[in-house]
C-alpha cells in the first residue's frame, strides 16, 4: 500500500485490515463496529462466501442465559462452544460457496433485532469434491452486544415440498 494519506492539520492517518482510513493512534477498529443489523447479516453471507470464520458472527451465552441454538440444514448445535466447533468445521471441510439472498427482511429495536429470507445456497464439499445445492429458509434473533450485533439463535432449513 501507499504511503496513508494526511488529514487537515497534519493528523496522520493509518489503514486498517480492511482499507479502511483511521487517525493514528486510534488502533484498529474492528471489522464490523457500527453496523446495523441488516448489514451485519448480509456480511455474514459474504463471508460465508468467502470461506471466512464465522464464530464472531455468534455471540456468547451470559452466565443467565440458556444456551443459544443454531439449526442448520443437517445440524442442531446448542451452546456457544458447539456454534463455534460447527461453524469452524464447515469452514474447514467445504468450499465455493454461493449464498444468494432473495428476500432479506429485517426488524430491528434498540437491543434485539430479528430476520427472515430465501437463500439460494451451493458449496462444495472438500472430502468428496461434491457440490451439493439448496434452496433455503432462514430465521433468526440478533442481539445488540457492546461492539456489535451479534446472533443469539439462526434457523436454517430447506424449503422442501411435503
Amino acid at each position: 500500500m501507499n504511503e496513508p494519506p494526511t488529514a487537515p492539520g497534519n493528523i496522520s492517518l493509518n489503514w486498517n485490515r480492511d482499507g479502511e482510513v483511521y487517525p493514528e493512534g486510534f488502533g484498529r477498529r474492528p471489522r464490523s463496529v457500527g453496523m446495523d443489523a441488516r448489514t451485519t447479516i448480509t456480511k455474514y453471507y459474504e463471508s460465508l462466501r468467502a470461506g471466512d470464520p464465522l464464530g464472531r458472527f455468534f455471540a456468547d451465552e451470559r452466565s443467565e442465559d440458556d444456551p443459544y441454538v443454531k439449526f442448520g440444514i443437517s445440524e442442531h448445535l446448542v451452546g456457544s462452544d458447539q456454534i463455534e466447533a460447527g461453524l469452524r468445521s464447515q469452514t474447514e471441510t467445504t468450499t465455493d460457496w454461493a449464498v444468494t439472498s432473495h428476500e432479506l427482511q429485517v426488524t430491528e429495536r434498540e437491543e434485539h433485532a430479528w430476520f427472515g429470507d430465501t437463500v439460494s445456497m451451493a458449496w462444495t464439499n472438500v472430502e468428496t469434491e461434491k457440490r451439493l445445492e439448496y434452496e433455503t429458509r432462514w430465521s433468526g434473533t440478533l442481539e445488540k452486544r457492546p461492539a456489535d450485533w451479534q446472533f443469539v439463535g439462526m434457523h436454517v432449513s430447506t424449503a422442501d415440498q411435503l
